[in-house]
């Protein structure tokens, strides 16, 4: 096509598009988006407009003035009310406030009274942190404030606050691409989600503001858009939540204060997120929390002061939980039950109340690989309650406590590899349970000597090529079956102590380095033996590697 033509075409565009102004030539908002043609722009002067909005393609709808910013968003959006009474008729196909359509433009509105805002309903909700709310998805459509159904538009600049239903609904619809920008708003005070993303929708939902919804600040029911540079805060459940299927990319948004989670996932095998790079801080449950079977990738956040788990799995969830930062939250660092199969890799956890990982639960297995935990005020890792864990390649630190450091109770499995391990309490490693060490390193960094690895009545322990230094009993096992061989112990009164093994216990190829203890005094053996053979005391400057 000649250039010529080309710029013929946009020249008439350009000419026949036009700027249509309420209330000055027109009395109403839909009167001029009726009047209107593809690419016109309707510009609404400050006052309150009582009407339901429907848009047509490609029309954008601006309220008149400029970007200043006042205490709650852009001036020019708190003086453009659209305000339809808060009439609660109860019909299920409600049309929403504003309905958007194709390539349209809603630019910098309150709108509000949308459905019936019910604020003893919303208190009483608040106060029990949504406890007694129905397990229904996040982010219902009926009646939403602004609606938009299998079309992508823009919604920016915008106040939407004390609606019947979600403020901002998304909805997908099958054959049509529905990829809307959703940026800048402030949703608060709906009795929905703030925004909701739902049936399979994309887009962008960036740079908004969320708080005090009903349910989620941002919530997916199967939804899939980018969520990006978000704040939520104070909203009843999850700052962030999603479910059903969802996989949106949620990143750098930052979630506080929420009644429940932070960041909530929930619902089936399909709800596979990419959770990246949130902070998340002082939520009333877990900074970040999956759950029901969900299978995200939680990776790079900053999880710190909640009130539960920095980041939390249970009931059956599996996620990959990798190179995050949990600290000062008051419970663990990072926290599975209940049938839940994490990764945890390469993340660091300090200064938690209780563990900086924790595993409980007899269907729970974790594989704990490469993270760091520092300074965790009862254990670095805890097993209770018939945990299963792969413990690999991990580095544990903690000075002063009595609690162990590394805890593997209430008949727990784990084999544990290659892990550093400093401190302890009672003891470094705590086995009732069955536990398998191999090539670990354990060392006090105290005066209070402990216990290297201390084996309790009726637990199993293997143990091969472990170091364990500065403890007062390197291995110490009562009442339990005890295979102990090639282990290097230093700096001990007894480098391994067995009593009453239920089994045969053996113990062989062991090498203790010290100055003053005999064989009979560094390996003390009681009880039915199998093989006791080639344990060696020898000078420290003897030592061999």
């Amino acid at each position: 096509m000649p250039f010529t033509f080309i710029a013929v075409i946009v020249c008439c565009n350009a000419m026949q598009s036009a700027e249509r102004l309420v209330p000055q030539e027109y009395a109403t908002i839909q009167k001029a988006i009726d009047a209107s043609q593809a690419g016109d722009r309707v510009v609404v002067s400050a006052g309150k407009y009582s009407e339901r909005i429907t848009f047509k393609e490609h029309v954008s709808l601006r309220s008149a003035g400029t970007d200043d910013a006042d205490d709650n968003g852009l001036k020019r959006a708190q003086e453009t009310i659209i305000d339809l009474g808060g009439a609660d008729d109860n019909e299920e196909d409600e049309a929403p406030g504003v309905t958007m359509a194709e390539g349209s433009t809603l630019d910098g509105f309150s709108i509000t009274g949308v459905g019936k805002y019910d604020d003893a309903s919303w208190k009483e909700h608040h106060a029990t942190r949504g406890a007694n709310q129905k397990h229904e998805h996040i982010g219902g459509f009926h009646a939403p404030a602004v609606g938009i159904t299998g079309v992508s538009c823009t919604v920016v600049n915008c106040i939407v606050h004390h609606n019947g239903s979600t403020g901002i609904a998304i909805r997908g619809e099958e054959g049509k691409i529905c990829e809307p920008l959703i940026r800048n708003n402030i949703c608060y005070r709906n009795m929905g989600g703030g925004i909701g993303a739902m049936n399979g929708c994309g887009g962008r939902i960036l740079e908004n503001r969320c708080y005090e919804n009903f349910y989620a600040g941002i919530g997916h029911n199967g939804g899939h858009p980018a969520v990006v540079g978000n704040i939520c805060y104070e909203n009843i459940r999850a700052g962030i939540g999603i479910s059903a299927g969802a996989c949106p990319v949620v990143r750098s948004n930052k979630c506080y204060r929420n009644r429940r989670a932070g960041i909530g996932i929930r619902t089936g095998e399909k709800t596979e997120p990419l959770v990246t790079d949130n902070e998340c801080y002082e939520n009333g449950m877990a900074g970040i929390g999956t759950e029901e079977h969900a299978r995200p990738i939680i990776r790079g956040n900053h999880c710190h002061h909640n009130e539960m788990a920095g980041i939390g799995a249970r009931d059956h969830a599996a996620p990959i939980i990798t190179d995050n930062l949990c600290e000062e939250n008051k419970m663990a660092g990072i926290g599975c039950r209940d049938g839940a199969r994490p990764l945890i890799q390469g993340n660091t956890s300090r200064k938690n109340e209780t563990a900086g990982i924790g595993v409980r639960g007899k269907e729970t297995f974790a594989t704990i690989r490469d993270n760091r935990c520092e300074e965790n005020k009862l254990v670095a890792i805890g097993l209770p309650d018939g945990a299963s864990a792969l413990i690999e390649d991990n580095y544990a630190i903690r000075t002063g406590g009595m609690p162990p450091l590394v805890a593997i109770k209430g008949g727990s499995r784990a084999t544990l590899t290659g892990n550093e391990f400093h401190g302890g309490g009672v003891a470094c490693v705590l086995v009732e349970g069955e536990a398998l060490l191999i090539g670990n390193q354990l060392k006090q960094i105290e005066d209070t000597r402990g216990t290297g690895i201390w084996v309790w009545k009726e637990s199993t322990l293997t143990a091969g090529g472990n170091t364990i230094d500065g403890f007062a009993n390197g291995i110490n096992a009562a009442g339990a079956a005890v295979n102990v061989s090639d282990n290097t112990l230093r700096k001990f009164n007894a480098a391994i102590r067995v009593s009453d093994s239920t089994t045969p216990a053996n113990i062989f190829g062991n090498q203790a380095e010290s100055v003053d203890r005999t064989p009979e005094q560094a390996f003390v053996i009681r009880g039915e033996q199998g093989i006791v053979a080639d344990n060696k005391v020898v000078p420290p400057k003897q030592a061999s590697d």
